[in-house]
């Protein structure tokens, strides 16, 4: 996504719990997971990206490797954002939208992913709802990493092991992979 102007989201969408991962955050979360102690998990990896809001994370990943991406989100304005952002980066071969609550994703129908993205609206105990889900479905797959935005110290659910944990101003990244 190098050098790749995505559709504006400017400060955000508060009513729409949109809120745009600041640049300086996302490159920090992607240094760790190429150079980090797990070696690079993007190369190659299936993505899915929970509350994906504009679709930034998961077209990253696809820039730097990711082989494919599914992005979850039922919001109407952030299905207007992806839209917009997968066909400026040409990515509807690689990628596609699933328009469906996170914290209801119901069985996987194929392989679990293998590097998974939450960006729950802040707070609010969303994200361990969605990772429930994705668990329960097999939405994840043995090994995978998940990369968790959140305010707060998140609590993983059964299932998942905190990694790594950094803080970038108000973002708290916590990195968790899956048992």
């Amino acid at each position: 996504m190098r050098g790749l102007k995505l559709a504006e989201l400017g400060a955000g969408d508060p009513a729409a719990h949109l809120r745009p991962t600041p640049d300086r955050v996302r490159e920090a979360m992607f240094n760790l997971l190429v150079n980090g102690r797990m070696g690079d998990v993007v190369q190659g990896a299936r993505v899915l990206d929970l509350f994906a809001g504009s679709g930034a994370l998961a077209l990253e990943a696809l820039s730097r490797g990711a082989a494919e991406a599914v992005l979850v989100d039922d919001g109407r304005a952030a299905a207007a954002l992806i839209g917009r952002n997968l066909s400026l980066a040409r990515a509807g071969a690689e990628a596609r939208h699933l328009k469906r609550d996170a914290r209801r994703l119901g069985p996987c129908d194929g392989a679990g992913f293998d590097l998974v993205f939450l960006d729950p609206p802040y707070g609010a105990g969303l994200g361990e709802a969605a990772l429930e889900s994705a668990l329960a479905g097999g939405w994840i797959a043995p090994g995978a990493v998940v990369v968790w935005e959140e305010s707060r110290p998140p609590l993983p659910p059964p299932g998942l092991v905190q990694r790594d944990q950094r803080r970038y101003g108000e973002t708290l990244v916590t990195i968790c992979e899956a048992t």
